[in-house]
C-alpha cells in the first residue's frame, strides 16, 4: 500500500529537485564508486553507498549572472546617449529652420518701398542693376519647374502643408492666366 502512492507518503515525500547534484559532484561520485568496485573483492553483504555529497547553497541571481550586469549598464547608456543627442539635434534644426524661413512671396508683394525724403542726408544704396526681363515662355516653364518641387517636398505638420498647399494654388493660378505680370 504504501507503493500506491497513499496520501500520508506523498505529502512527506521531498520534491526532486530540491537537492540536485550538479554534474561535477555526479562524475566525482560516479568515479568514486567505480574506484570502489575494483579495489575492493566482492563480497556476498550489502555495499553501502557513500552519503551523495551536501548540497551547495545557491548562489544569488546577481552574482550568478554578474558578466550581464556591466554589458546591460553599457547598453543602457548607449541608448540614453543616443536619445539625448537625437532630441538636441532636433531642437537646433527647428531653430535654424525658424531663422532661415522667409515669407512666402507673393504677387502683390513685388513693389518696390517708397523711398521718404527728409531734410537728413540721403542713406548710400547700392546702384539698381537694370535686367532684361524674362520671356513669358521661360516664366512659365520656371513655374512649372517650382511647382513640382513644391510637389515633392514632404510637410512636416499641418501648418507647413497648408501653407505648401497655397503656394501650389497661386503657382497653378499664374501657370494659368493668359498674361504674367511683370516683375
Amino acid at each position: 500500500m504504501s507503493e500506491g502512492g497513499g496520501s500520508a507518503d506523498h505529502a512527506s515525500s521531498p520534491k526532486l529537485y530540491n537537492h540536485k547534484p550538479k554534474k561535477s559532484q555526479l562524475k566525482q561520485f560516479r568515479g568514486q564508486q567505480k574506484s570502489n568496485e575494483f579495489s575492493s573483492p566482492p563480497s556476498m553483504g550489502t555495499q553501502t553507498a557513500p552519503p551523495p555529497p551536501p548540497p551547495l547553497p545557491k548562489e544569488p541571481f546577481i552574482k550568478r549572472y554578474k558578466f550581464v550586469w556591466p554589458m546591460l549598464l553599457a547598453v543602457n547608456f548607449g541608448i540614453g546617449v543616443y536619445l539625448f543627442a537625437r532630441t538636441s539635434t532636433k531642437k537646433e534644426d527647428t531653430e535654424v529652420e525658424e531663422k532661415d524661413a522667409a515669407p512666402p512671396i507673393s504677387v502683390k508683394d513685388t513693389t518696390a518701398p517708397v523711398a521718404v525724403t527728409s531734410a537728413s542726408p540721403p542713406p548710400i544704396a547700392n546702384p539698381v542693376i537694370k535686367r532684361e526681363p524674362i520671356p513669358e515662355g521661360q516664366q512659365r516653364e520656371l513655374f512649372k519647374w517650382i511647382l513640382e518641387e513644391k510637389r515633392n517636398i514632404k510637410p512636416k505638420d499641418s501648418e507647413e502643408k497648408r501653407k505648401i498647399e497655397e503656394e501650389k494654388a497661386l503657382l497653378k493660378n499664374l501657370i494659368r492666366s493668359k498674361s504674367i505680370p511683370s516683375i
